[in-house]
């Protein structure tokens, strides 16, 4: 069975409701420290998926500059 992969949102939403939970307080040590732990590896989900957002981004543009210098060559 695979596990169904999370968006970027869902994940968002994840992080953002352990952090209220965090900022409430009334947490023991142990139950704190779990969820930052967790809140951790939801941040770190997340800078990836930007990450990889933000590396196709600069591929399509230098795809699209190539290309548009292609275009004005061809003119020339």
């Amino acid at each position: 069975m695979t596990a169904k992969k999370e968006t970027f949102e869902e994940l968002y939403r994840q992080l953002e409701v352990t952090v209220e939970k965090l900022e409430a307080g009334g947490l023991n040590l142990d139950e704190a420290l779990a969820l930052y732990e967790q809140g951790m590896d939801l941040a770190r989900r997340c800078q990836e998926i930007l990450d990889t957002a933000e590396l196709k981004i600069t591929r399509l543009k230098e795809a699209f500059a190539a290309y548009s210098a292609a275009e004005q060559a061809e003119e020339g």
